[in-house]
């Protein structure tokens, strides 16, 4: 027994002694080749791949990474799929993320905004527009100089916009509404306005086109012997895009964009009188019930209507005039379409076009990658983008190629073939109490082309309204 018990001792003080010796060290050797395992995986080949990335990063490749830009716009004529398609392609060149709001009431969503001191970094709203958000941040002056936007390449191209773009789309008072030689707003999306005719008329030894308003007279002479009237308008209102191209023709930009702004000066000078002058002698050879036209509702289609039926030979109006007209119009006829003539031979033509607009307000919290989507915006990808997503045409060189339609192309060609833009209208100016410069201008023509008043008239009330007071026209037809 005693025996056993030494031996009982023994065996336990063995199994102790190796139970202490082995047993941690089994432990021990089982977990280290796990932690030399993780530490290959985890921060080795990791930090490789970050190393790259952060090259990457700051390599140039995209530059906005990680910024956020907030457009605004108005949901209008040509849809927003456009806009969506050029944002999808400006996110994925720069990595910024844009947020952008398209609403037909976008004046109603952002005007709490903007007088929160919280603006969009872009806003789409053309002069004009309802709610009157864009005249109104002109006159206080919230507007953001662009200049330099124009000198800047688009994204994956090596033309900058300057060059891209139509020439006069930079010189209005649109664009430049403060006439100090910068830019303000951005054009866009343009619609040519002009002369629309019936081709057949002026085709194999009919009449001819005339280049010069001495020759357009003289046309009118020519079509009264043969029963036609050498021109006709939809409405008074429609001369908002003659006159102004007139006034272009016989004083240049510089005389029209400072009549546009009330310089009282600019109405009372020659060249007002002359455009006066070539208006009131169209009155002889007004359609005849072009006036009577005007007063009844729809009226207007019936004078577009006078083209089509060969009883005018002439009449100004937009690129929208053969949809608006195609249930009247017999099959084979083709509109033709072209600038106003030219004061004097060998001068400039040019034909009107309304467009749209959009800018920076001075408050933006990410100005210069705003400028950089602006740019954007002239690129070749946004160019087919707009076009191929609501139709809408930018000013920019070569755009009208991808018209397929021939009267369209023809339309949107106009600049293509010489002639010169005229844009822009009266600037923002605080309301005086009754003054309307743009009825004293044009809706006068209607008492003119009646002869119910004379161009001296119209003249007097134009520059009454011009200086909110009263001046002297010396002379007028």
């Amino acid at each position: 027994m005693k025996n056993t018990k030494r031996f009982l001792a023994l065996f336990l003080a063995l199994m102790m002694i190796f139970v202490v010796a082995c047993g941690p060290k089994q432990e021990a050797d089982k977990k280290e080749p796990e932690k030399v395992e993780e530490k290959t995986d985890v921060k080795e080949e990791p930090k490789e791949d970050k190393k790259e990335d952060a090259k990457e990063e700051t390599s140039g490749d995209k530059p906005f990474e990680g910024k956020t830009l907030k457009i605004a716009g108005l949901d209008g004529g040509y849809g927003t799929e456009g806009w969506k398609k050029v944002i999808s392609a400006f996110e994925e060149l720069t990595g910024a993320k844009i947020e952008a709001t398209f609403e037909k009431n976008i004046a109603e969503v952002i005007r709490p905004q903007i007088q929160a001191g919280n603006s969009p970094d872009i806003i789409y709203m053309a002069i004009g527009g309802e709610g009157g958000i864009t005249e109104t941040m002109i006159k206080e002056q919230s507007v953001e100089d662009i200049t330099d936007v124009f000198d800047k390449v688009p994204l994956g191209e090596d033309k900058p916009v300057k060059d891209k773009i139509v020439p006069g789309f930079l010189d209005t008072n649109n664009t430049n509404p403060y006439s100090d030689g910068k830019t303000y707003l951005a054009p866009l999306f343009y619609t040519p306005c002009g002369l629309f005719y019936d081709k057949a008329k002026f085709a194999d030894g009919g009449y001819e086109l005339p280049t010069t308003f001495d020759e357009f007279f003289e046309l009118g002479e020519k079509a009264k012997a043969d029963g036609t009237a050498l021109f006709t308008y939809p409405t008074a209102g429609y001369f908002d895009s003659f006159v102004p191209a007139l006034m272009n023709e016989v004083g240049g930009p510089d005389f029209f964009n400072k009549a546009m702004s009330f310089d009282v000066e600019s109405w009372k000078g020659e060249q007002a009188t002359e455009m006066f002058n070539l208006v009131g002698k169209i009155a002889p050879y007004l359609q005849e019930d072009t006036v009577s036209n005007t007063n009844i509702k729809d009226g207007f289609k019936n004078n577009q209507q006078a083209v089509i039926d060969g009883k005018a030979l002439f009449i100004p109006n937009g690129f929208w005039l053969p949809e608006e007209m195609k249930e009247t119009t017999p099959e084979g006829f083709e509109w033709g379409f072209m600038a106003l003539p030219a004061v004097k031979e060998g001068g400039d033509r040019y034909a009107f076009t309304f467009f749209e607009q959009c800018f920076i307000p001075k408050d933006a919290k990410e100005k210069d990658l705003a400028k950089e989507f602006v740019a954007f915006l002239y690129s070749d990808v946004a160019v087919k983008a707009f076009f191929e997503n609501g139709g809408a045409v930018q000013p920019v060189k070569g755009a009208e190629e991808m018209i397929t339609d021939p009267g369209n192309k023809e339309i949107y060609s106009i600049y293509a073939d010489g002639a010169k833009a005229a844009m822009g209208g009266f600037v923002a100016a605080p309301p005086v109490e009754g003054v309307d410069m743009k009825a004293a201008l044009y809706e006068t023509i209607n008492s003119v082309m009646s002869g119910a008043k004379n161009c001296r008239r119209m003249a007097s009330r134009s520059c009454r309204s011009s200086g909110k007071n009263i001046c002297r026209i010396t002379v007028i037809h």
